[in-house]
């Protein structure tokens, strides 16, 4: 230390500038008091190297260095997926499971659709279905279709076949009940006025597969609007399946948009949605009960049955055509 700041620091002490009293909170004499007075002595010391650092520095120029480029570390923060994302992320692994492992499979159908502003009442239909399957961009396995009829009377009896690139990309289809004894069989295109009444989309859309593929387009169309919410409950059980249900809500009415609120409901152990029910949107009040535009749920659903293709032949014997 040199003359000068020792002359410096003795006038600081001899003016009362600094003091070596214990804080109020401890006792003079005490160990806490001893520990303040030797931090306290140990800051003046620093102060004095602060000093004497200064005026060693005044004396020459300050030496040029190079820049210190300091690097941290920074961890990415984990970014946490949203139900929708996580809900577009499951109908990928399902549309996969069912383009690469998926042969067929057999269900109830339970259909309602609402069709120029009238909702039409809960319909029952045997199905059996046998996805399209396609390697090396050729078409392996065609779309098939059966459906037969359970009830309403109104058209119970009913059957309608169609296989993809046969009967001249037409489907085949006969009334049942009374209307069935007198209306012959008929070839229809599935977008024609007949096969279209009192539909919303023809029968080439049918299935889980097609199901997938919409749900995935209106998904990635949600994500472009930021007050679209989403949740997904887990672990529920539904029509005696665990399920989890992706909900999706789309408050503002757009003309791109499709529904107000979506329901899917995903089968755990099958990894394919069972049910799907989308609602208009509210007219008044969003308290108010939600109408439904459409609704389709897969029930006992049985996958990779081995189905042949007497089950998609008009002239099947167990079939009424």
């Amino acid at each position: 230390m040199s003359m000068q700041t020792k002359n410096r620091l003795g006038k600081l002490v001899a003016n009362g500038d600094v003091r070596f009293d214990a804080p109020t909170s401890h006792r003079p004499g005490s160990k806490e008091a001893a520990t303040m007075q030797r931090r306290t002595f140990l800051s003046l010391l620093g102060s004095a190297a602060a000093i004497t650092t200064t005026s060693r520095a005044s004396a020459k120029p300050p030496a040029m260095h190079e820049p210190v480029h300091r690097v941290v570390s920074v961890r990415t923060p984990k970014v946490e997926k949203s139900a929708l994302e996580h809900g577009i992320e499951l109908a990928r692994k399902s549309l996969k499971t069912c383009q690469t492992q998926l042969t067929d499979y057999t269900a109830v159908l339970v259909k309602r659709e609402r069709v120029g502003g009238t909702l039409g009442p809960h319909e029952y239909m045997s199905a059996k279905v046998r996805p399209r399957k396609i390697s090396n961009g050729q078409v392996t396995q065609p779309l098939s279709v059966y459906l037969g009829f359970l009830k309403p009377s109104t058209v119970k009896g009913r059957e309608v076949i169609y296989v993809e690139g046969q009967n001249n990309g037409k489907l085949v289809a006969h009334e049942g009940g009374i209307k069935g004894r007198f209306l012959p069989t008929v070839n229809l295109s599935p977008t024609g006025p007949l096969a279209m009444r009192g539909q919303r989309y023809p029968l080439t859309e049918i299935g889980l597969q097609n199901l997938l593929v919409k749900l995935i387009e209106r998904g990635e169309q949600a994500k472009q609007f930021p007050d679209v919410s989403a949740t997904i409950e887990e672990n529920k059980v539904v029509a005696d399946r665990r399920c989890s249900i992706l909900t999706v809500t789309q408050p503002t009415k757009r003309p791109e948009l499709d529904f107000y609120q979506a329901k899917v409901f995903m089968d755990d152990e099958l990894g394919l949605p069972f049910r799907y029910v989308a609602y208009d949107w509210p007219r008044h009040d969003s308290q108010e009960k939600l109408e439904v535009i459409e609704e389709y749920t897969y029930l006992n659903l049985k996958v990779n049955v081995g189905l042949a293709d007497a089950d998609f032949d008009a002239d099947n014997a167990n079939y009424n055509f």
